[in-house]
């Protein structure tokens, strides 16, 4: 620690850091226990998320092989579904952190390939894998929140570690030498006035 001059102002100033850096470090806590509130909350709907997508692609595929062995290879229905260019993502904040929202039209389960030379399978097939298609887009959603959430709460748990642990005892510590060398110093005074009087009463 460098050589603190001791004066009353000094002491005045640490105080004030001290006192900044306690609310800053309440503050930190605060953010890092709604960041984790938040992100436990869409950890918990991404496992569930995942084991319907799970389900959904093992169904969708399943109906994709059913349709592939009546009509053949079914590529020429493929390229007649349009593409999706509906997708726009917007964000917004949870305590300064920027969380992606994922907004896209909702397709209507009319296929877009000619009924007249297809089945049941690809119907079934087709409303599966667009089914698909909207899960991704949620799970997408939800794993871009958790990392930024992750990233953010990492990187307040550091700052509020500095805090405690580097700023707030190197305060205290300034303010306690501070504080005992003015001590002395008024000890000091006090005896050389005392000294002064008694030399004064001769």
């Amino acid at each position: 620690m460098k050589n603190i001059i001791a004066t009353k102002a000094n002491l005045i100033n640490s105080k004030k850091s001290l006192d900044l850096a306690y609310k800053g470090y309440d503050l930190m806590e605060k953010k890092n226990n709604i960041l984790l509130k938040e992100m436990t909350v869409l950890v918990s709907k991404v496992k569930n998320l995942r084991e319907k997508l799970t389900s959904s692609y093992k169904n969708g595929y399943y109906l994709l092989q059913k349709a592939n062995q009546n009509l053949g290879v079914i590529s020429k229905y493929a390229y007649q579904v349009k593409i999706d260019n509906s997708i726009k993502v917007k964000n917004y904040s949870v305590m300064g952190v920027e969380i992606p929202k994922v907004y896209y039209e909702k397709d209507t389960q009319i296929p877009e390939y000619s009924l007249e030379s297809s089945d049941c399978n690809l119907d079934e097939a087709f409303v599966a894998l667009k089914k698909i298609k909207e899960l991704t887009f949620e799970l997408v959603e939800l794993d871009n929140s958790i990392y930024r959430l992750a990233d953010a709460i990492k990187k307040t748990k550091k700052r509020s570690n500095a805090l405690k642990n580097i700023v707030i005892p190197k305060l205290e510590k300034e303010i306690k030498i501070i504080s005992e060398t003015l001590e002395e110093k008024e000890r000091e005074e006090f005896s050389r006035l005392k000294v002064i009087k008694g030399k004064n009463n001769e």
